[in-house]
């Protein structure tokens, strides 16, 4: 597909509580499709979505909404409708992926190690520990850490931040035993893995603040301190688990690292990664030689329907 001159819609913002990571990617994505020739619309996605993008008239939507309504199947549901082509995975690898429990349990079908855990009320949650400590509280399907608690050894009773009354990350929270050791994050683009990222900070966890905010945290590309076959096992299943749930385009797979045994993790799966100055995608593109404009383009031509 040649991108000079075409319609391109970049879909960002909406109304999910990454709103802000998602004006930030949609705006560099915007900037790099115009470096690329197209005519770029750049959309603030709202419930008029459909009238939106009858005005838009594009010829592809580049989705770059994070979140609820953006990367769960339902923005993409619209867009199949519509037979506009789109970005990234399609309706059920979407809604699959962001539902984290449904995630994990396709996963261990491949053999992925995963945590164990379950689905329950935010309110059952808060009442005593539903598994003993170390536990993590997040939930089921929410992005960006939003919501998440570690709930640490000795702690007399669970976060009771999960009964606020301005909670907005849905009533269902995943329990999770904690695995301690190292974070790391494996891209993959075109059916291969790119890399991998050790992602460190000085904040309890990898949470919203370290994540977007300057000197929060930092990354280490293709860390040479890790056994190899630990680094062979979460490329393998970073991809796995991309395949199993039916993914398109670029995913980004979440680990857990525990050196004292040699447990690799997977986490979660990312359909639609950040693609702001300091997200991991584009990072793990660069040092595999991909620049950014390169990323977006690859990722354009990759658009369709019936994903």
């Amino acid at each position: 597909m040649t991108i000079k001159g075409k319609r391109v819609a970049v879909l960002k913002g909406g109304w999910s509580s990454e709103r802000p990571v998602s004006l930030v990617s949609g705006k560099e994505c915007a900037d790099a499709c115009r470096r690329l020739g197209a005519e770029v619309i750049e959309i603030d996605v709202s419930r008029d979505i459909v009238n939106q993008l009858k005005a838009a008239k594009p010829d592809i939507a580049f989705n770059a909404l994070h979140g609820q309504w953006g990367e769960d199947g339902k923005i993409q549901s619209v867009l199949e409708i519509l037979e506009i082509p789109y970005t990234h995975s399609g309706v059920l690898a979407s809604a699959l992926a962001m539902d984290k429990e449904k995630a994990k349990i396709i996963m261990q079908t491949v053999g992925i190690d995963v945590p164990n855990g379950k689905v329950m009320s935010r309110f059952e949650a808060a009442k005593e520990h539903p598994m003993p400590t170390p536990y993590v509280v997040k939930p089921n399907a929410d992005g960006s850490s939003f919501g998440v608690f570690i709930v640490r050894e000795g702690e007399n009773r669970p976060p009771q931040k999960l009964l606020d009354k301005d909670w907005h990350c849905g009533d269902d929270v995943l329990v999770e035993e904690f695995i301690k050791g190292r974070e790391f994050t494996c891209v993959v683009m075109a059916n291969e893995c790119i890399g991998v990222t050790e992602i460190k900070t000085n904040h309890e966890f990898y949470d919203y603040d370290a994540k977007y905010s300057d000197g929060g945290s930092w990354h280490v590309v293709n860390p040479d301190d890790i056994p190899p076959e630990a680094v062979a096992i979460m490329k393998e299943n970073a991809l796995k688990a991309h395949k199993v749930l039916g993914c398109r385009g670029v995913t980004r797979t979440d680990f857990r690292y525990d050196p004292t045994n040699g447990r690799v993790v997977a986490l979660e799966v990312n359909t639609q990664p950040g693609m702001t100055p300091t997200s991991l995608a584009p990072e793990q593109a660069a040092a595999k030689g991909v620049s950014f404009d390169e990323l977006v383009k690859w990722i354009l031509e990759d658009a369709s329907c019936l994903r």
